[in-house]
Order: C-alpha cells, then sequence, then structure tokens
C-alpha cells in the first residue's frame, strides 16, 4: 500500500482568521488521512455552510461545498453511490444541529457509514456572531443582546438519543487527540460523531478555555481509553467511581481508595447508559471526557441497501431496461 504524507491531502491556502480553531482541526485531518492511508482519490469531504464548512476548499479530494444543513443529506447520497469512497462529513453547531439537526439525527439511526464531524465553537461565526444551539444559556450575542433564554444541544446526547454507535471528542489544539479519534471514527463501521471542541477567536474568544492548553486538560479533562481505567489529573491522582446510579470524582489514597477501585472505560458497551453520563460530564466537579467515549457495532444502512437491492434483483426476471420491455407483450412492426 503506498504510503501518504499529510502533503498529499493538501490544497490551497486557507482563508480562516488568524487563531481560528478551524487551521489546528484542518492540520490533524491531513494528517489523519496520511496516517489511515486511504488514497485522496478514494476520499471524499462533504460540508455544509459556514467557517467550518470551508474545509473542503482545502482538501485535495473530492469534496462538495453544498447548502446550508444538508452536508449530511449530501454525504449519504455519495457514500451510497459510491460504497467504496470514504466519506468524511464536515459540520459546525450551527449548520450541523439547526438547520442539519433533522439529517443528524437520521444519519446516526440509519447508522450510514460517514465520518461525521461536529466542529462546535458554539456561536454561528460566518455570520457575524449569532448564538447556535449549543450555546449556554445566558450568553449574549448580537441575536441574544440580552442573553439567551434557551438551553442548548449537547451534541452527545443528540447522538445518543438517535441511537448512535460511535462518539468521540478532542480539543482541535490538542492535535495527537484529535488525529487519534479520527483515525478511530475512519475504523468504526457505521456513522461515527467527532465533537471538536474549537476556538472562535471573533465572537466566542475563549469559549473552551478550560481544555484548550494542555496543562489545563491535565486538571480539567480526562482522556478515556476503552479497557483502561478512568484516571486523570496532573499526575493521575484522580479517578471516577459510580455512586448510585451516577458518578464521583474521588482522590487515590484517600479513604483506601485504590486504582482497583476505579471504573474501567467500556466503549463498546450496547448499554450507553454510563457512556452518556461520561459525555455529559463538565466542571467544575467532573472533568470533561475527551476521546472515544463510545464504540459499538451494528449493521449500516449502506451495506443493507446494497445487500436488498442484490437480493431483489436475483429474483428478478429483468437485470435491464431492455429486459424488463421483454417482459411485457411486444409486436414487431415492419
Amino acid at each position: 500500500m503506498c504510503e501518504y504524507t499529510a502533503k498529499d491531502f493538501k490544497k490551497g491556502q486557507p482563508r480562516w482568521c488568524p487563531g481560528c480553531g478551524d487551521h489546528f482541526f484542518l492540520a490533524s485531518l491531513h494528517k489523519a488521512m496520511a496516517e489511515i492511508g486511504v488514497p485522496p482519490y478514494k476520499t471524499a469531504v462533504i460540508s455544509g455552510i459556514g467557517c467550518s464548512s470551508r474545509l473542503p476548499h482545502y482538501m485535495n479530494t473530492y469534496g462538495m461545498n453544498t447548502i446550508h444543513g444538508r452536508a449530511a443529506a449530501i454525504a449519504t447520497g455519495c457514500k451510497v453511490a459510491n460504497p467504496e469512497l470514504t466519506v468524511w462529513q464536515v459540520s459546525g453547531d450551527g449548520d450541523g444541529l439547526a438547520i442539519g439537526g433533522n439529517h443528524f439525527i437520521h444519519a446516526n439511526r440509519r447508522n450510514i457509514n460517514l465520518n461525521m464531524i461536529l466542529l462546535n465553537n458554539r456561536i454561528y461565526g460566518l455570520t457575524k456572531g449569532q448564538y447556535s444551539p449549543t450555546s449556554p444559556r445566558g450568553f449574549v450575542s448580537k441575536s441574544s443582546p440580552y442573553g439567551t433564554v434557551e438551553d442548548p444541544f449537547h451534541p452527545a446526547e443528540l447522538c445518543f438519543g438517535a441511537r448512535g454507535h460511535f462518539f468521540a471528542r478532542a480539543v482541535a489544539t490538542d492535535a495527537a487527540g484529535t488525529v487519534e479519534i479520527l483515525k478511530a471514527a475512519y475504523n468504526h463501521k457505521g456513522a461515527s460523531v467527532c465533537e471538536i471542541l474549537q476556538n472562535c477567536v471573533i465572537f466566542n474568544n475563549g469559549t473552551h478555555d478550560a481544555v484548550a492548553k494542555k496543562e489545563d486538560r491535565a486538571k480539567h479533562a480526562i482522556y478515556l481509553e476503552h479497557g483502561k481505567p478512568m484516571l486523570f489529573g496532573e499526575n493521575n491522582e484522580y479517578g471516577l467511581m459510580q455512586e448510585g446510579f451516577g458518578l464521583k470524582v474521588m482522590k487515590l489514597g484517600e479513604n483506601g481508595i485504590t486504582e482497583k477501585d476505579i471504573l474501567i472505560h467500556d466503549a463498546h458497551c450496547e448499554d450507553n447508559t454510563l457512556q452518556l453520563k461520561l459525555a455529559l460530564m463538565e466542571g467544575p466537579d467532573f472533568p470533561i471526557a475527551l476521546g472515544v467515549i463510545r464504540d459499538v457495532e451494528a449493521p449500516t444502512y449502506d451495506d443493507a441497501v446494497h445487500a436488498q437491492i442484490e437480493e431483489v434483483s436475483a429474483k428478478k426476471k429483468y437485470h435491464n431496461f431492455e429486459e424488463l420491455l421483454m417482459t411485457n407483450d411486444t409486436w414487431e412492426v415492419k
């Protein structure tokens, strides 16, 4: 198999604001694709509308910058019609969860073999600073000058509620963590959702400051790995334990707590109860969960469609238009 470098997937000069999280993510996507090893000509990147949706312009692959909120619909058609293509769908929190929310939940429900990237900066950037479906209650923006009176979507909760089988999260400034979840998303057969926490330096600067820097992630985030204890902290001095139907943070060494008492992460568990609790954790009492939170295999929509076509075709007396015409009464005119 041919070896690729990130340069093989690069194209053009990105036109985003200096310091925008899109720059960080684009570099990680190029690197992840090179490590995955699928050729550019067997890869398609589909996006909607928004700052993040300019991304296909900077990919040396097949790509399409579609209409607002319809990236998942176009990506679905692309994958079903071209099953050999690896399809990446890129949307922002506005494009993907507002006008595109319907397509988002159904792509997950159907379990279409797409790699769905949700770049979440909790703001509409391209249209100049309106609040988005992930903006927190009370958020002041151009479209909510006195603060929003709505509760936000949690992308994980929406994915899990739609019976999603893969959910992962990374911080755009964490290249290694982003590359790892992108590779895991590719290796998952079915709809995979990767939420990328990124910054908008112009309209929502600092929205993910708690985990933007490496030293802060050590304090405020937990990297989940399947089969490993859920430890976090600058020296892995804290861990997660179960308390009733919920979770609690405990410090190792206190009250006789050892690593053996800490919960083991099971990303492959069919029951998503604990995985959802992990995905919804947030400060100040809990760390933000990063890494692959859920990864469960299930039948995919695209495979089922093609299997059905083959099954039905095998039972038909005709296999093309000419044979179809010959199944009815025919006359020869001389």
